[in-house]
Order: structure tokens, then C-alpha cells, then sequence
């Protein structure tokens, strides 16, 4: 077995926090919420409530990943995975810039998936704040907006709006399959935080600051989730 001393720095990998806590509890809680709110929007009826409950929760989680975003560990902030042309270019090249490291947290196309998916469901909670189906359920926001606009809103969420989200959700789970299938784990550190890397990539703050932090930010993404909640009442 070669000594690690005697190979090359890059060929000598060690483990390296790329997800912090945060990071992690916010994707498979959006996941879960997401996804309830998918299901019982298609069951309707009194499952409808609870669409309306999962729709609060998806409205803290995004604000919490809006603020984390800007003060999270390193490869979980929007300034780590700006998908430029430049950027991209250079990942689809394989020659990345001096200290770039365009694969340790969100690739290129990964980030631009990740916009994409994060667009599609600030536009899918902004519609259902505002919308109104003229029979039982309307959004807290619908009497912020003129009728015309809570009907559209209405229509983009109940269906293109739902359409875009699933078929991208969709496309995430067989990238992910895709990857897998390469030999590329994704979901492993999305789990325990951790990729094996080369010596000298700079990890993720996950410490106890960082996590006191989060749960400040969460509580008040909370908070703000649950005042929307009151506003139609």
C-alpha cells in the first residue's frame, strides 16, 4: 500500500465537511414537506388543511435557506455556487481556475438545478399565499391582491405551476440515480455532511456557533411562517 506521504497532494483524500447540519435538516425537511404538500393537494378535500400547514412550513424553510444562504458554511452560501457562463464553461472543460474547487459542493449544472428548483417554489408559495378557489380554501395573502390576480394565481399553482415543480423533482431524483449509477454519491453527504476530498479543500464551518446561529434563524423563519398563517383569518 503506497505511503500517503510519497503521493501527490491531490491523489491523497481525507474527509471533509461540505454540508453542515443546517444545510442537511433543510433538505430533507423541504423534501418532506414538499412533497406532503404535493400528495395532498391531490387527495383534496380535508387533506387540504394540511396543505395549507405543509405550504407554512415550506415558507419558513425557504426564508431560513434565503438567510443561510448568505451566512451558512462555506459550500452551502449562494456566493459557492453561482452558476456563471464562465464557470461552467470551465467545468464542462475540465480546467477549473487556480483554488477553484467546482465539485465539492453544488457543480455548474448542479447549481443551476438548485436556482431552478428554488425559483419554481418561491413561485409556487407566492401563488398559493395569494390564491382562491372560490369554494373553501383561500391563501392568507388573497385579499392583498385584486380578484383577477388571485384567479390567476390560482390557475398557475393548481397547474403549471404544480406541472414544472413535480417534472423538475423528477429530474432531481434520476440525476441523483444518474450520479449513483457513475459511481457518484450524493445523498451519502447530504446524510453524514462529509465527501472525501483532496487534502486542502477547504471544509464547512458545522460547529456549535454555527449551529446556535441556525436555530435563531429558523425560529425566527418560524415566527414569520406562523404570522403569514394569521393574516387570513
Amino acid at each position: 500500500m503506497p505511503d500517503p506521504a510519497t503521493l501527490p497532494a491531490a491523489a491523497v483524500t481525507v474527509p471533509v465537511r461540505v454540508w453542515d447540519l443546517p444545510t442537511r435538516l433543510f433538505h430533507w425537511l423541504l423534501a418532506v414537506a414538499v412533497v406532503g404538500c404535493i400528495v395532498t393537494a391531490e387527495i383534496g378535500g380535508n387533506a387540504m388543511v394540511w396543505h395549507f400547514r405543509l405550504g407554512y412550513v415550506v415558507l419558513a424553510l425557504l426564508a431560513f435557506r434565503l438567510l443561510w444562504g448568505l451566512c451558512g458554511g462555506r459550500w452551502s452560501r449562494f456566493a459557492s455556487f453561482v452558476p456563471t457562463p464562465a464557470r461552467l464553461l470551465r467545468y464542462l472543460r475540465g480546467r477549473p481556475a487556480p483554488g477553484e474547487h467546482l465539485d465539492v459542493g453544488h457543480s455548474p449544472p448542479g447549481a443551476l438545478a438548485v436556482w431552478a428548483l428554488l425559483a419554481l417554489l418561491l413561485a409556487q408559495l407566492g401563488t398559493g399565499l395569494v390564491a382562491d378557489d372560490e369554494i373553501a380554501f383561500r391563501g392568507p395573502l388573497n385579499a392583498w391582491v385584486a380578484v383577477d390576480t388571485g384567479l390567476a394565481a390560482t390557475s398557475y399553482h393548481s397547474g403549471w405551476g404544480r406541472t414544472l415543480l413535480i417534472a423538475l423533482l423528477v429530474l432531481h431524483v434520476l440525476a441523483v440515480v444518474a450520479y449513483r449509477l457513475r459511481g457518484r454519491d450524493l445523498i451519502g453527504p447530504m446524510l453524514h455532511g462529509d465527501k472525501r476530498l483532496p487534502a486542502g479543500v477547504p471544509g464547512a464551518a458545522d460547529d456549535a456557533r454555527s449551529r446556535l446561529l441556525a436555530a435563531a434563524l429558523a425560529a425566527g423563519c418560524a415566527g414569520l411562517a406562523l404570522w403569514v398563517s394569521t393574516l387570513g383569518g
